[in-house]
């Protein structure tokens, strides 16, 4: 078996609340020294939520792509707050509707060559409408789709959020 990379230094480079940008100073494994950048995170949580036959689902403009994204609810893990209240709290934040149980349906990396972040996914379908209640910095469209237009529209790009299509592949292997 090959040697582990050792980490020898870690150091971080910015803050935001959302994660620590970081560099590690490392040795590989043949003995030489390297540095690896990334990106340290509390985690996330997303979260399937199906309300009658439908799944609700969220609509936001993506910077970075310049290009609304149609996303499963979540977000990153706050101080504070449990893995499964966080997914609570990002459904009602996003949409309004609040879960009254919710179910671990498995949990992935989201792009694990840039973050250590582990991404948390529940599913529910005990829901009450109550009330959207979204940060300074989200425009947020809500919208019900059934299960086969799901996947119409990962089959014609419209859907195209990694973390959303991880979701809906752990969500689609537990047979639901």
């Amino acid at each position: 078996m090959k040697k582990k990379y050792i980490k020898i230094a870690e150091k971080t480079i910015d803050v935001n609340p959302y994660w620590h940008y970081k560099i590690d100073e490392y040795i590989l494994p043949n003995g030489k020294k390297a540095n690896y950048y990334y990106a340290h995170t509390p985690g996330s949580t997303m979260i399937i939520p199906q309300f009658g036959k439908e799944f609700i689902l969220t609509v936001q403009f993506r910077y970075l792509n310049q290009k609304k994204s149609i996303e499963f609810p979540g977000g990153g893990v706050k101080q504070q707050v449990s893995i499964e209240e966080n997914a609570k709290l990002e459904l009602l934040q996003e949409t309004g509707f609040y879960a009254k149980e919710i179910k671990p349906i498995g949990y992935f990396n989201p792009c694990n060559g840039l973050t250590d972040e582990i991404c948390y996914v529940f599913y529910t379908n005990e829901l009450i409408k109550e009330k959207q209640d979204l940060d300074e910095s989200e425009e947020i469209e809500v919208l019900f789709l059934r299960e086969e237009e799901i996947e119409q529209k990962i089959q014609n790009g419209e859907i195209w959020d990694g973390m959303t299509l991880a979701s809906w592949l752990l969500y689609k292997s537990l047979h639901y």
